[in-house]
């Protein structure tokens, strides 16, 4: 299967162009599930593929307005690219949406059109999910606030986090998803101080003697303080070790979700994504 097959054609991505702003990325990203937005310019000879602007982005950089300064510069690959090229490179490079250019931008695909290939047949692989699932597992207190939750799974670098009930049982999911839906950006102003230079400094003179305090506009995500049990999923879907990697990825596809806890019994014993499903053709 190449990747003209899974992709989905420049004529349906929802992409942003340039010049834009933060605003334009946040809309999309909060009416669907997407993890980054292409960037487009027009051209006299179609839309011309510049790079991506992830969720990540936005809240890593509450205070960047403009997409140029926003956009990551991700690998590419070409309709031709067969479905396993297509998922080492995605493994390779931590890319989850790799867009399809050649000579211009012709589409996009992603880590779902991958799994999609997976769980139809159409990438075999006879492996299971214990050869590919993490026991290293994110998890966080079901009572945290919202925003501390947002920074553990930026300083633990994954996009979801296993919520924990008072016995240290899982009760829940929360994912960046369900974060970046109920974000929203703040507007304000930033003092920069009082700035009156020493009069026998070398450096005063009448002009800049008296700049005074000034304010500078600002920008922030506003992310809700209650607690992560009121975001986070709890029907949580489950697979045991022995489940194959075709049906877990049916499972997300069907669920709409892109990991799901391992458990052994009653005990939650590992985490797998769709990431490391990936790892399966990849091998």
């Amino acid at each position: 299967m190449n990747v003209a097959d899974a992709m989905t054609p420049r004529s349906e991505v929802v992409t942003v162009e340039l010049p834009g702003t933060r605003n334009d990325v946040l809309e999309y990203l909060q009416e669907r599930s997407f993890s980054s937005v292409p960037v487009v310019k027009s051209t006299d000879d179609g839309p011309e593929y510049r790079g991506l602007v992830s969720r990540d982005a936005l809240i890593e950089q509450p205070d960047e307005d403009q997409l140029v300064m926003l956009m990551e510069d991700v690998p590419t690959t070409t309709a031709e690219a067969t479905i396993e090229e297509v998922a080492t490179l995605m493994v390779e490079e931590g890319a989850r949406r790799v867009p399809v250019v050649d000579g211009e931008f012709e589409g996009i695909v992603t880590v779902t059109d991958v799994i999609h290939a997976i769980a139809t047949g159409d990438a075999e692989t006879d492996a299971t999910v214990g050869d590919h699932a993490s026991e290293n597992v994110n998890t966080t207190y079901e009572g945290a606030p919202l925003p501390v939750a947002e920074r553990e799974l930026s300083y633990a670098n994954v996009p979801y986090t296993v919520a924990l009930d008072e016995e240290g049982r899982m009760s829940g999911v929360l994912t960046e998803v369900d974060i970046i839906d109920v974000a929203r950006i703040v507007e304000g102003e930033e003092s920069t101080g009082d700035n009156f230079p020493d009069q026998d400094s070398q450096w005063s003179w009448e002009g800049i003697k008296a700049v005074g305090s000034r304010y500078l506009p600002t920008r922030d995500i506003e992310i809700p303080s209650e607690s992560v049990s009121e975001f986070m999923t709890e029907d949580v879907i489950t697979v045991s070790s022995r489940r194959s990697v075709e049906e877990a990825a049916q499972l997300m596809i069907s669920n709409d979700i892109e990991q799901i806890p391992m458990v052994g019994g009653d005990e939650l014993v590992g985490i797998v994504r769709d990431v490391d499903l990936l790892e399966a053709l990849s091998n």
